[in-house]
């Protein structure tokens, strides 16, 4: 029989018959086969998700009690407990413990009921929005938490805003229950009219705050029963028929009836659910919980990995990659320097998109234009990690990096592809960097570099005097870029406010056009990190008056524009 020229191997355990050294051909074709079939099954198990709000809708505690089912941590209760001195667990940082937010998106994975979950903890701070659109670039859907007191917030509309533009799959999930709320019918139209998506409530609340008893499943045809103060893992009582004389001996008679007519409407009002819908982003199933009191969340679970979708092809600027290709390919969504203290350490969160990824194979870095070698991979829970020999699409992958990947990168087995979507946005508040200590000059411009490349704000280093001003989106930000300067690079800053309106790329088909403009303008002429020429404006209407003069150049409120 002919031989196919495929090194000898083994595979789980198989004993295959080799031809002078060689897998005989039936052999080669179930050994591929296997692989497949392996390939498709990592797919199916695997669901990579975002954890998104409002700042104080309670999605740090959500996600620790998502956690706690998952069983990667085993005590609930650390958010809101004084006595217990642990921090959410995704909330890593210094200044995240301080301040009691969310300031980076945490990654962590863990296993729940044979599915794999990679979940995304974004920040819900508008002043750091930039990371978590982002992040929500590299996951499949989205729990979007939303306060039963406060509402749809403004964060939460802009959240979905990128949301819809990606047609990501939304979950709603109604949280602090145990606080007296708005009428949940109220809710449901807000969502609908702010968010401008379907709803389909798929849980239902027993009344609210003090007299708030449990919830009905509407997807299940169950109820589950509330205990106030239990922070413990519990399994609801579950009654099987609504009209059971039981509830309303479990609930009462007033909150039995009012929980009947409430489910009437429903099935009354709502078309029936429909998954597709759901996965097209056209209808967002909706529940109700305290994810302080652990209550909700594991109905919203349960249905989660049976409904979520598994990993989901992406585009790219040559064509759309499916995630069962046989080739490896991912892109780097984020970096963040430093996670470890001890260790000076820069990290690359690569989310994997199709085949398989090696620890210690080279693949290739499309911009740089180069095969690079990757020898040691990481998986992550919060700030924990292990060591990882291989990875699947949907994975989140932490990559230890020396200065070569930056964000929207793109990795692949050779072909010249990058995905696509990764958001820019154009800084809104503008301050000179200050050094305070003349000493640390190396260490700040170490710890400037290092921040910048992670996204946390724009650098923009001016032509003349080499005058340093960073670009945020919130003014929060400056305090975090001080803090860490400070802690992580002993280097000491103040920041002092520009009168700066925007920066603007600047480029122009005429080279000596080009030229000309720089000169006539140089004392507002910067260079951002990656050295291209930046236009720094004092005022709309200058720019304009600016960008009417000089009709050869092209201004771009984006650093993501074609040369």
């Amino acid at each position: 029989m002919e031989a196919t020229p495929v090194p000898a191997l083994a595979c789980c355990g198989e004993r295959f018959s080799y031809e002078n050294g060689y897998l005989k051909n039936q052999h080669f074709n179930y050994f591929c086969t296997h692989l497949f079939m392996t390939l498709e099954q990592e797919i199916q198990k695997r669901r990579t998700f975002g954890i998104i709000s409002h700042p104080d809708a309670g999605k740090t505690t959500l996600t620790e009690k998502l956690l706690l089912f998952g069983g990667a941590i085993q005590k609930a209760g650390a958010v809101k407990s004084s006595k217990i001195k642990d921090h959410a667990r995704s909330d890593w940082m210094e200044i995240e413990k301080q301040r009691g937010i969310s300031v980076a998106t945490s990654v962590m994975g863990f296993n729940y009921k044979d599915i794999k979950i990679n979940l995304l903890d974004t920040p819900g701070h508008q002043d750091f929005a930039e990371d978590t659109y982002r992040t929500l670039t590299a996951v499949d859907s989205v729990i979007m938490v939303i306060d039963c007191v406060k509402g749809v917030e403004q964060q939460t509309e802009k959240l979905m805003e990128v949301c819809r533009m990606r047609s990501t799959p939304v979950i709603c999930f109604i949280n602090k229950l145990d606080r007296e709320g708005r009428d949940p019918f109220e809710l449901l139209d807000e969502i609908e009219e702010k968010l401008n998506i379907k709803v389909r409530p798929l849980s239902w609340p027993i009344n609210m705050g003090k007299g708030f008893r449990g919830v009905y499943s509407l997807y299940e045809k169950s109820v589950h029963l509330f205990t106030p103060s239990k922070v413990t893992v519990e399994e609801g009582v579950e009654i099987k028929d609504i009209d059971s004389s039981q509830l309303d001996e479990l609930v009462g008679e007033s909150n039995a009836r009012q929980l009947r007519h409430d489910v009437e409407l429903i099935e009354g009002v709502y078309p029936e659910f429909n998954v597709d819908d759901y996965l097209e982003g056209k209808v967002a199933p909706v529940f109700f919980g305290s994810a302080v009191n652990n209550f909700g969340v594991k109905e919203l679970l349960d249905t989660f990995i049976r409904i979520a979708p598994p990993p989901i092809n992406r585009a790219t600027t040559l064509r759309v990659v499916e995630p069962d290709e046989k080739k490896f390919s991912g892109f780097v969504f984020k970096i963040h320097a430093n996670m470890d203290p001890k260790h000076r350490n820069r990290i690359a969160f690569l989310r994997i998109c199709s085949g398989k990824f090696e620890r210690g194979s080279n693949y290739f870095h499309v911009r740089q234009d180069k095969s690079i070698r990757f020898s040691n991979a990481t998986a992550f829970m919060a700030q924990d990690r292990e060591t990882i020999d291989e990875a699947w699409p949907g994975d989140i992958v932490g990559i230890f990096d020396t200065g070569n990947l930056k964000i929207g990168d793109t990795l692949t087995e050779g072909e010249k592809l990058i995905y696509t979507g990764i958001p820019s946005f154009s800084p809104e508040i503008f301050k000179e960097v200050q050094n305070l200590d003349a000493m640390k000059t190396k260490q700040l411009e170490k710890g400037l570099l290092q921040l910048m490349e992670e996204g946390v704000a724009q650098l923009f280093t001016y032509e003349l005097g080499n005058k340093k001003v960073v670009g945020v989106v919130g003014a929060l930000q400056f305090e975090v870029i001080q803090f860490r300067l400070k802690n992580e690079y002993s280097a000491s800053v103040q920041f002092v406010s520009q009168n700066i309106y925007k920066a603007c790329w600047i480029s122009s088909k005429d080279p000596k056009k080009l030229d000309e403009f720089i000169a006539s303008k140089q004392r507002h002429i910067a260079r951002d990190k990656d050295g291209k020429l930046v236009f720094m404006a004092e005022s709309k209407g200058w720019l304009q008056m600016v960008q009417e003069n000089f009709p050869d150049i092209q201004f771009h409120f984006t650093s993501e524009f074609n040369d």
